[in-house]
């Protein structure tokens, strides 16, 4: 853009040719100073860039004004050295001003018919070279945030994959130790009764491998219904008297899954670290909610706040994770003292319309039931 300069130099067309000359290797340099500057994120905003932009545009302004002519293409030139180092709001003013004064300047020194096109030019070299280098920006930027979302997706996965693992094997464990007390208990006395212990044990292995695997893969789904009858085998093999309610019409899936989880970690509190003699667990819907409640007549341990953990480091960990899964589905867990002895943990989950219809899976009229267990 600045050969016709170079042009008037060589055929000494312009009065001092030697400040002519300073001058247009003065811009030069200062332009590839400020351009490179401008293009490096780190070095934008330093003084050393925003101060050669400052001296290119006080040189550009100095050869424009000076020699005009082909020298008036310094304008464009330092308007899109502007809209590399300056992308936002003090790029819209100094756009104008370099455009209204490379017209003027056309204007007065070269005439009319070029002061147009040396304005419309100056003002669309930068604001062009601002908008892709934004656009660069924003590029990067989205792809920053994109890789930040997949590290963020990962480590929710992992949170399931911990609570999920926490959830199954702390239950698991609990029914096994349980069982093989039970054993040692019944086998001096009552060796049939302490085989049928051992086959539960067994079978609570043989599911426990098989919902690990379930949850590895993602696709494990809980069945309230089945955690209801684990929960009874539990608490009769623990020797606590249960009491089972369950009212209203079938649940949607997910929140089937979710307060079977709630039935598999309170339970387990029960058996571990209550000391009951009686537990009852009620599942009853209405107004579109279905609420979940486990009642205990133990010495009230880990009654306290979803989440906090009890004394001693027990419990806590298993009702927080609780906690936030409720709580993505829009639902609520409180757990506290049943009045002066026991413990209570409720779960309420919104529950849609679908399935809210007073018909069971085959089609029958579901009524409430209740089922004990000494």
């Amino acid at each position: 853009m600045l050969t016709g300069g170079v042009r008037d130099l060589l055929q000494g067309e312009i009065p001092l040719p030697w400040l002519g000359a300073a001058g247009l290797a003065a811009f030069c340099a200062l332009y590839a100073a400020t351009v490179f500057t401008g293009l490096d994120r780190r070095r934008r905003h330093t003084p050393l860039c925003v101060g050669s932009l400052a001296g290119l545009a006080l040189v550009g302004y100095a050869l424009a004004i000076g020699y005009a002519d082909n020298w008036l293409l310094c304008f464009p030139l330092l308007s899109l050295a502007t809209g590399i180092v300056l992308r936002g709001r003090p790029l819209g003013p100094l756009i104008l001003l370099y455009s209204a004064s490379a017209g003027i300047v056309s204007g007065w020194r070269g005439g009319g018919d070029e002061a147009m096109t040396v304005a419309y030019g100056t003002m669309l070299s930068g604001l062009v070279t601002a908008a892709i280098l934004s656009l660069f920006d924003t590029v990067a930027e989205l792809r920053a945030t994109r890789q930040e979302l997949a590290r963020s997706a990962v480590e929710k996965e992992r949170l399931r994959f911990s609570r999920d693992l926490h959830d199954l094997l702390g239950h698991t464990m609990s029914v096994v130790v349980v069982k093989a007390e039970a054993v040692r208990r019944l086998a001096p006395r009552d060796l049939d009764a302490a085989l049928g212990q051992a086959a539960d044990i067994e079978a609570v292995g043989r599911q426990a491998l098989t919902e690990i695997r379930e949850a590895v893969t993602g696709y494990r789904e809980g069945s309230l219904a089945t955690e209801l009858d684990r929960a009874r085998s539990l608490l009769d093999a623990s020797g606590v008297d249960s009491v089972v309610r369950r009212s209203g019409p079938p649940l949607p899936p997910q929140a089937e899954a979710l307060l079977g989880w709630v039935v598999r970690e309170g339970v387990t509190n029960v058996v571990r670290h209550s000391g009951a003699r009686r537990c009852e667990i009620e599942v009853h819907q209405e107004a579109g909610r279905v609420r979940l409640e486990i009642v205990d007549d133990g010495n009230g341990v880990g009654s306290r706040s979803a989440g906090e953990a009890a004394p001693g480091g027990r419990g806590g960990t298993g009702l927080k994770g609780l906690a936030e899964r409720l709580a993505s589905a829009g639902g609520s867990l409180e757990a506290g003292p049943a009045g002066r002895r026991g413990f209570r943990l409720v779960a309420a989950l919104p529950v849609d319309g679908d399935g809210a219809n007073g018909q069971d899976r085959k089609g029958g009229p579901m009524d409430a039931k209740e089922v004990r267990t000494a």
